[in-house]
């Protein structure tokens, strides 16, 4: 049977010239001009009108051209659409999201592009993302702002739709308090809430707060009882309450009632133990233990009652408690009220392999993390991030980042707080890892060196290449057999002065290839960690080589601290007393 092909192929030929021309015609921008204008809906949120300002200021940016913003949803120009609206609705069917949503979508429809979420944040979440993962737009730090220079782009079909991995999202280093910052990085909880332009931002009031709402300050005195009876006595130092006591229960009830009242901003209220060992050994607190399968179970049992109490004034809030230390191992026989939320700290793990590797140091962690997924109804992760005995020195935990998220969310954490160097700038990569956790924390699955070459190729200019190396080499000193936790020091076996030598060299050379002052600023405080690691291991030479004279001038320069809780002032005495009698 012989068949004609040629009206079919004309057909096609005819669509493929059709599809060219649709293309061709396409371009969002090219050698100045535009046909496009950005398109926003009078009720549009406060979020969704500066995500429409900013895609405005960064097409400009990149390409010279300002392209006109409009409320006309009618409007028959080439369009970006932002926000659901009546528009987007007729040319999609999508059903409106919820105003806390923030799950986007952009895809092309036509000639226009369509960019909606919830108008809370989804919407702009959706426009960052568009201007980050198609035109190569990178907040990398509050200062720093990578804009590539474009003559032209045309917009491609796009059909995109992404959702948060958890829904609480928060780092808490020091260099990354900018709300502003967080909005383009897509962290939506804080230690405070912030209101905004950018949507606001979420927050968890407090930690280790049972202290905060019945002191020893104001009531050992007249109330020992109320607090921890240790080896026979009742403790008036920083010790835990006595849970099983009736009067601190009425007073956590009505203090914690008042904080809600007195700051009603917050979505999560923390009672917490203190951040100590001393829990109460009297008879009737052991016996609620016994009861209810350990420590956790008298604080879930005494947080229950709290959380009963505030629920009719507050439907909408919850109740929060640590599952830290002492206290980790789930319970027994009760289970967390529906309005508590359980924080469960990683902090006695090993930072250097994933938690679900088969690292026995992490296995009763993954024991007590599964035994709290299946028992509490919100569970919320407090991991970290930082070596807290000495925030510069290399720590080479980027590869356990994304493994780990994906762990707490797998075992149905809804929020996971990533606490860093709180207290200072200058710590080891912390503009670097504040922005890739944050980066993870929305999507665990991208690859940590693809994030890292990101940020060091816009971050530290002609330097990059050996930044990149030093990160690599950095990298490298995680084996499978080493082990090490959040409190290691400059004598851990990952260290060595062959690394530090090795470490020097290269970034001697990022020096010598920086372009300006300020990229010199920045390879400059990625020396500080070998500098730190030197001086830490060889105090009286570093005393005379010039290295701890370079490294003072430096965390003075970024007040920066070298540990938690310790002054630099009290540091640099006790290093330079030291480093005189070794000499």
């Amino acid at each position: 049977m012989k068949t004609n092909l040629s009206p079919v192929l004309t057909l096609c030929g005819i669509l493929l010239l059709v599809t060219i021309h649709v293309n061709a015609a396409d371009w969002l921008f090219k050698d100045g001009k535009s046909r496009y204008q950005i398109v926003v809906s009078a009720e549009a949120s406060p979020s969704e009108q500066t995500a429409a300002l900013e895609l405005q200021t960064y097409i400009e940016e990149m390409s010279g051209v300002r392209l006109p913003i409009t409320e006309n949803l009618k409007a028959s120009k080439r369009s970006i659409i932002i926000g659901y609206n009546e528009r987007v609705a007729a040319l999609t069917g999508a059903e409106k999201p919820e105003t806390d949503d923030e799950s986007f979508t952009y895809r092309t429809v036509g000639h226009d592009l369509l960019i909606w979420g919830g108008s809370g944040r989804g919407t702009m979440y959706g426009v960052f993302t568009f201007l980050e993962r198609e035109l190569g737009v990178h907040w990398l730090t509050s200062e720093c702002t990578v804009v590539p220079k474009l003559a032209s782009w045309k917009l491609p079909l796009l059909e995109r739709t992404e959702q948060p991995f958890v829904k609480y999202r928060y780092s808490n280093y020091f260099v990354a308090k900018d709300p502003k910052w967080s909005a383009h990085t897509r962290e939506n909880t804080k230690w405070s809430p912030v209101k905004s332009a950018y949507g606001n931002l979420e927050a968890y009031w407090g930690a280790h707060t049972m202290g905060q709402f019945v002191s020893t300050r104001e009531f050992f005195e007249t109330h020992p009882e109320y607090f921890c009876l240790r080896d026979g006595k009742r403790y008036g130092g920083y010790g835990q309450l006595c849970l099983s006591n009736p009067d601190v229960l009425e007073l956590c009830k009505t203090r914690l009632a008042r904080t809600m009242r007195e700051q009603p901003d917050f979505r999560i209220y923390s009672l917490s133990q203190n951040d100590n060992f001393l829990f109460c050994q009297c008879d009737k607190c052991k016996a609620i233990e016994e009861q209810y399968g350990g420590h956790s179970g008298l604080i879930v049992w005494f947080v229950n009652q709290v959380a009963d109490a505030v629920r009719d004034e507050f439907p909408d809030k919850f109740v929060g408690t640590f599952a830290y230390q002492y206290s980790r191992q789930p319970p027994t026989g009760i289970k967390p009220r529906e309005n508590v939320v359980i924080r469960l700290c990683s902090i006695e793990c090993c930072f250097a392999h994933p938690l679900d590797a088969g690292c026995p140091q992490n296995e009763k962690f993954m024991r007590d993390l599964k035994g709290w997924a299946e028992l509490a109804p919100h569970l919320f992760i407090w991991d970290y991030i930082v070596d807290y005995a000495q925030y510069i020195a290399p720590w080479p935990n980027f590869q356990v980042l994304g493994p780990n998220i994906k762990v707490f969310g797998r075992n149905k954490a809804i929020g996971i707080f990533e606490e860093a160097q709180y207290q200072s700038a200058g710590a080891e990569f912390d503009e670097m890892k504040a922005w890739t956790i944050n980066q993870l924390l929305w999507n665990p699955e991208q690859d940590v060196d693809s994030l890292a070459t990101i940020f060091i190729n816009g971050f530290y200019g002609k330097a990059a290449p050996y930044v990149k190396k030093y990160y690599d080499l950095c990298q490298s000193l995680v084996k499978p057999d080493v082990h090490y936790g959040i409190y290691i020091r400059e004598n851990h076996e990952i260290y060595s002065d062959a690394f530090i030598e090795e470490a020097f060299a290269i970034l001697r050379e990022a020096r010598e290839a920086a372009e300006t002052d300020e990229m010199r600023k920045r390879v400059d405080r990625v020396r500080m960690q070998p500098l730190y690691l030197h001086c830490m291991r060889h105090k009286a030479a570093s005393l005379q080589d010039g290295t701890w004279k370079e490294l003072v001038s430096l965390m003075k320069l970024y007040k920066a601290m070298h540990r938690e809780g310790c002054k630099q002032e009290d540091f640099f005495r006790d290093f330079e007393a030291e480093g005189k009698r070794e000499e």
